[in-house]
């Protein structure tokens, strides 16, 4: 499995006009999903995703994740907080390669209903961490619209001294 994440002060996913997924503050994530992959690689990208220390300190030292944020904004006397959490976007592209010709090949890309069990998965393991995700529309042609914040923006790849395999 592969991510782009990217820590966001707003993000949101549209489908025909209509908003399927919005967050306020927190990290916008690509999954890309593979032929070879399993539950094993969405379990370790989630863990890694929820624990990446990517947003700013007291010292404006990128220190902690978005759970800490999360557990920050709790504890704080704010009815107005913004939501917190994570915008989870389906994206088989970044399976593509494009090392030979001009057109990506898709080969590595799981089929969709193997790509849409796994996004599932995932997405329910980011919930599992008590984190509000939303999510897009699987197979659907979506429209993302976010301000990078940073800018700060994480590849992850779980086939890549992961451990994972």
């Amino acid at each position: 499995m592969k991510t782009v994440i990217q820590r966001v002060s707003n993000a949101q996913v549209s489908v025909d006009d209509i908003v399927k997924g919005r967050i306020k503050y927190g990290l916008l994530v690509y999954l890309g999903v593979g032929h070879e992959d399993t539950e094993k690689d969405a379990d370790w990208l989630a863990e890694k995703t929820v624990n990446l220390r990517v947003f700013s300190d007291e010292n404006d030292k990128m220190n902690l994740s978005i759970i800490d944020m999360v557990n920050h904004v709790n504890t704080s006397v704010n009815e107005n907080a913004p939501s917190i959490g994570v915008l989870a976007v389906s994206q088989f592209t970044l399976m593509g390669d494009a090392r030979k010709g001009r057109r990506p090949s898709w080969d590595k890309a799981a089929p969709p209903e193997k790509a849409n069990k796994l996004y599932d998965y995932f997405t329910q393991k980011i919930r599992g961490y008590g984190l509000l995700c939303e999510t897009g529309e699987f197979q659907a042609h979506m429209m993302v619209t976010y301000t990078n914040d940073g800018p700060v923006t994480i590849l992850l790849d779980s086939k890549e001294d992961s451990g994972s395999q």
